[in-house]
């Protein structure tokens, strides 16, 4: 099991937190770091700052020599194919090797309807990504690219540099859905992620994704499983309560009157990793035990340093060998 560290660019974080949260994770020792795509926070009420995707992973690129970077995920609705080709390669090259290209099919209605991207319906935007992902894998040849397609059209494009690697730039597909989103990964996919789940959903979705690999005579074990789970550590009951409330006042709600048991208990049946370092590694070691093999820690509060610091002294090396 491996251990990477992810923030939610788009909910009021700063270039400084950002940058010092991407510091500490490289410090630390954990494997990969993660910023989200999104314009407008993912939570009701008024706008949140956001930062710039392409930005944040170009300074984690530059800050960093030894965790893998990405996002999860870009929306194919407002990311052409070409913008997420030639970005890929640039931050293949500026990272050494260590950038992970995560894309999905859009789904957050609310925020596109507000900058003014369509939001089509399930099926066709799968397809949409399907033809993305046809588009960005042959431009990354260098060869000249001729695509008439539902959505896209080329017409002797180049993109160079190509990737460092011969391969490519490791995709990761970020979606669940049984119909179709399951067939492109199988297609595409070095990486699935597919979003929130809890164990028995992952469960009946991987087999429904071996199954489509078998259909597709592609090895099942080629594709890298991972999860991404919001956490919250603490020493002790206290601090937990503490950390509780402090996440309830970050999506929006007033903490006065809140109790803090009834917040923990949501998260809890909402499958978010909450404990102390020994039950959050118990929690992990779950996980692996389904087969995940990178969980990447949604980490909400920027401030909690400390918190950050507790998993990597005691949960990571704890999980390591899952």
């Amino acid at each position: 099991m491996q251990l990477g560290v992810m923030v939610a660019i788009q909910e009021d974080v700063t270039w400084e937190g950002w940058l010092r949260v991407v510091k500490h994770a490289e410090r630390l020792g954990f494997e990969s770091v993660w910023t989200s795509d999104h314009l407008w926070t993912v939570f009701p009420g008024a706008a949140r700052q956001s930062l710039a995707m392409w930005p944040a992973l170009t300074a984690a690129a530059l800050l960093t020599s030894r965790v893998r970077i990405g996002q999860l995920v870009s929306p194919i609705t407002y990311r052409h194919p070409v913008e997420l080709a030639q970005n890929a390669v640039a931050l293949d090259h500026l990272s050494g090797g260590r950038y992970i290209l995560g894309i999905g099919a859009g789904w957050q209605e609310r925020e596109h309807r507000a900058f003014g991207f369509q939001l089509p319906p399930p099926g066709t935007r799968v397809e949409r990504l399907r033809e993305t992902l046809q588009i960005i894998r042959a431009l990354w040849r260098g060869a000249p690219v001729h695509h008439t397609g539902r959505f896209f059209s080329l017409d002797g494009a180049v993109l160079r540099p190509t990737p460092l690697r011969g391969e490519g730039v490791p995709i990761l597909i970020g979606g669940g859905g049984e119909r179709r989103t399951l067939r492109v990964v199988a297609e595409f996919a070095d990486e699935w992620n597919p979003g929130f789940v809890d164990p028995e959903s992952y469960l009946r979705k991987n087999s429904i994704l071996e199954e489509f690999c078998r259909e597709l005579g592609r090895d099942p074990a080629s594709i890298r499983r991972t999860l991404m789970i919001p956490y919250v550590i603490g020493r002790s009951q206290a601090e937990l309560r503490e950390k509780a409330l402090r996440f309830a006042h970050w999506r929006g709600e007033d903490r006065d009157g809140l109790d803090p048991e009834r917040v923990l208990e949501e998260l809890r049946r909402r499958w978010w990793l909450v404990g102390t370092p020994r039950e959050i590694a118990s929690q992990i070691r779950g996980w692996a035990a389904l087969g995940i093999q990178r969980i990447m820690l949604h980490m909400f509060d920027l401030d909690d340093l400390d918190g950050l610091e507790l998993m990597a002294r005691e949960v990571l090396p704890a999980v390591s060998g899952s």
